[in-house]
């Protein structure tokens, strides 16, 4: 059996940032992708396209200097990568600050339009199309968040999420896993995955993904 590729395309929680830190990361065997390496073993290549700050669709007025919009970043990860066998997207959390001003609902149909792109795309074996999971981001936590007042107000709008990305996804007929179910932000910096909450993630992706690729 020929080695499967699986793409993770996300944001800081899968970079592996550190919750309360200087933009320190963890460590590969403890971020959720090197986890998720580490439990589906050899048979599986597990490629991190992570970018600090990274959205679904929508361009970031206040970051300047380097874009951190998905959609423009998508079709040259699935030129570079591939023949690629699954693209896991996890984005929207980035969605949420306040600049950039989105519900629910529009955060989903932002990274369900990544999920176009993918399915439209001649990136998998065969020039055929990828398979998709979508992963709903992990809400956040509902103190304080440090991060300049970017998130204020952020949390409750984020329970919203795994629903609406439910919807969209079964909609496409792509897997979906609500990252919420299994791990969540600690106090810390109220956006950031904990190393517990990196190691559960990392798992259950292994468990999801060896039902999409058996």
């Amino acid at each position: 059996m020929s080695q499967k590729t699986i793409v993770c395309f996300g944001d800081s929680n899968t970079w592996g940032y550190i919750p309360g830190s200087a933009c320190e990361r963890y460590p590969l065997d403890t971020r959720w992708p090197g986890v998720m390496q580490a439990a589906l073993g050899s048979d599986y290549r597990v490629i991190e396209e992570a970018q600090n700050g990274r959205t679904t669709v929508w361009p970031d007025p206040c970051e300047p200097t380097v874009s951190k919009c998905g959609k423009d970043h998508l079709p040259v990860v699935l030129e570079s990568h591939k023949p690629i066998d699954l693209v896991i997207v996890m984005l929207g959390t980035n969605d949420l600050k306040n600049h950039i001003n989105q519900t629910a609902q529009t955060i989903a149909q932002g990274a369900i339009t990544l999920v176009d792109m993918i399915l439209a795309s001649t990136a998998g074996p065969d020039q055929q199309a990828p398979q998709v999971l979508m992963v709903c981001p992990v809400p956040l936590h509902p103190a304080q968040c440090p991060f300049w007042h970017l998130f204020d107000g952020a949390a409750e709008k984020s329970l919203a999420m795994p629903t609406a990305y439910q919807e969209l996804a079964e909609d496409r007929g792509v897997a979906f896993l609500n990252a919420g179910d299994h791990a969540t932000c600690p106090d810390t910096d109220c956006i950031h995955l904990d190393a517990e909450g990196q190691g559960s993630l990392g798992k259950a992706m292994a468990d999801k993904v060896q039902t999409v690729l058996p």
